[in-house]
């Protein structure tokens, strides 16, 4: 275990200091988590536009992509075993929510990650620790860095109850409801087309950017959804839509 804990951190990795060891150890005991190597916890926070200012451009995106697997597989079996009356395309649509960008970056607020990132200059004047991409990024990198150090089974213990917390959520319909994908279903099915998304304009300084979009189903147009970035205007172009033609087709 020791070997691979030492493969998996960067040589030149970066000089923990006092102060950051205290974050590190503060962090670990609101977690209730419990990491052999800081070195190992530390990278995981360490977003690429700080590369450039350590040794060996290192950063968190190997563990990134570690972590999801190790999440993935975390949900499938959590998933297996708490439904196990629901067919495998429902499993599939319920975990596409549970691991979402926005679900996981709720859990990393949760946690308190956003505090402890490692950003660089301009990520951090851009507003970097508020970034749902960013937050849930860090989340699947911890989560690769504690199954390096610590193994599957205690990576799974951690990260289950936040898991399980969002299945109840999904199973209620009680999550954050994916509207481009509702909307899309909704038109295949209603009118065997596609909805079409036309960014209208952006507004604002680029630190606070305004997105404007409408979608057209079928002739018609809505909007304009309006979002932080493109993708959360055409959510919300999406939901008006979504809401606006399920309200048509329900019988008077």
């Amino acid at each position: 275990m020791k070997d691979r804990i030492l493969q998996a951190v960067p040589a030149g990795s970066v000089n923990i200091n006092s102060v950051r060891k205290q974050a590190l150890l503060d962090f670990q005991k609101a977690a209730s988590i419990r990491f052999r190597s800081l070195e190992l916890l530390n990278l995981s926070f360490i977003h690429r536009s700080a590369s450039n200012e350590f040794p060996q451009k290192i950063n968190n995106e190997r563990l990134e992509f570690l972590g999801d697997a190790i999440l993935g597989a975390c949900t499938a079996t959590l998933l297996y075993e708490r439904l196990s009356e629901q067919p495998e395309g429902e499993l599939a649509k319920i975990k596409s929510v549970v691991v979402s960008e926005d679900t996981l970056a709720g859990i990393a607020r949760e946690l308190q990650i956003d505090g402890l990132l490692i950003l660089g200059k301009g990520e951090e004047m851009s507003g970097g620790r508020t970034k749902k991409a960013i937050l849930a990024d860090a989340l699947e990198a911890l989560i690769g860095a504690y199954y390096l150090d610590s193994g599957y089974k205690t990576v799974f213990e951690f990260i289950s109850p936040y898991i399980l917390e969002e299945i109840e959520r999904v199973v209620a319909n009680q999550h954050h409801r994916d509207y481009k994908t509702l909307l899309q279903e909704t038109s295949q099915h209603l009118f065997r087309t596609y909805p079409t998304y036309t960014l209208l304009k952006r507004t604002g300084p680029d630190h606070e950017r305004m997105f404007w979009v409408e979608v057209s189903v079928n002739g018609n147009t809505y909007g304009p959804g309006i979002g932080k970035n493109k993708k959360e205007a055409e959510q919300a172009a999406a939901r008006l839509a979504y809401e606006a033609i399920s309200q048509s087709v329900q019988p008077k």
